[in-house]
């Protein structure tokens, strides 16, 4: 018997005939949130790299532009190159959806090692202030994916297969959504969101790991990786792409796959420096 759901208006709310999005409340949400968060690890006692109040400023403004510029290329890249060669403009209309979440970490990576570039700290070696940013972010960033997850859901956005399961869902009055379906963007919540942040919070705070510069960050790779390839066995794969194999490889796993190995190699190179 499957879970049948009416369908939760994409839009929030208005301000002034201005309509404000759920998608776009995750966003906000994950950034104030992760700002916290970096503030408390960079302010206490036992930071591993110290930010003035302007480098706190500054790097919001880096991450926020790292995230929505990588992930809207990402997803043009990755997974719809050929609709936006016919349709260039389309890639600035950020409201009809499309963002890629290996793409959005390929922009962060990027905008911090330009940040590091153009701030000085205590310790001048920019590999290792670079790596310890992103250790920082590596605990944050589950956050911002967690919500933004809870997001896709309520916008019936990369839903999962057709099921039988007693979980799946159905939601009321859409055709295209009239059989049982997995509820992939909440399992996706949950692994690559709550599990995720959770190990990594431990492995930041429990450990002597961020001693290591980039060994947390690593982790979030390798872990991150394996929680989508999974996921990935139940969601839909985007129409436009489909499986890249005949065995049912999707896109999403791909870019875990080459996201793991990476990741292993960052923690192997951090762990052996002293």
């Amino acid at each position: 018997m499957a879970i049948v759901i009416n369908p939760i208006n994409p839009i929030a709310f208005s301000v002034f005939g201005l309509p404000i999005r759920w998608y776009a409340l995750a966003y906000i949400a994950g950034f104030v949130i992760g700002f916290f968060i970096f503030k408390h690890f960079t302010k206490n006692k036992n930071s591993t790299i110290c930010f003035s109040k302007k480098q706190l400023d500054d790097i919001v403004t880096y991450i926020v532009l790292g995230v929505i510029i990588g992930g809207r290329l990402g997803y043009v890249l990755f997974y719809n190159l050929p609709f936006f060669i016919e349709n260039p403009l389309e890639i600035f209309m950020l409201w009809h959806g499309g963002m890629s979440f290996h793409g959005g970490l390929l922009g962060v990576i990027i905008a911090t090692l330009l940040f590091v570039h153009n701030n000085k700290f205590n310790d001048k070696s920019f590999v290792r202030n670079s790596l310890r940013i992103l250790d920082i972010l590596a605990v944050l960033v589950p956050v911002g994916l967690g919500l933004g997850r809870i997001a896709n859901f309520i916008n019936m956005e990369v839903m999962g297969r057709i099921t039988n399961s007693p979980i799946g869902v159905i939601f009321n009055g859409v055709p295209e959504y009239a059989y049982p379906r997995h509820p992939s963007p909440l399992y996706e919540a949950t692994l690559e969101g709550l599990v995720l942040f959770i190990i990594m919070w431990l492995f930041y705070t429990k450990t002597k790991l961020k001693n290591h510069p980039g060994a947390i960050g690593g982790l979030f790779c390798m872990f991150y990786a394996i929680f989508r390839v999974f996921c990935e066995q139940f969601r839909q794969p985007d129409a436009q792409i489909g499986f890249l194999t005949s065995w049912g490889l999707t896109m999403g796993q791909a870019l875990s796959g080459i996201m793991f190995v990476v990741g292993a190699v960052v923690f192997y190179y951090a762990m052996r420096k002293k």
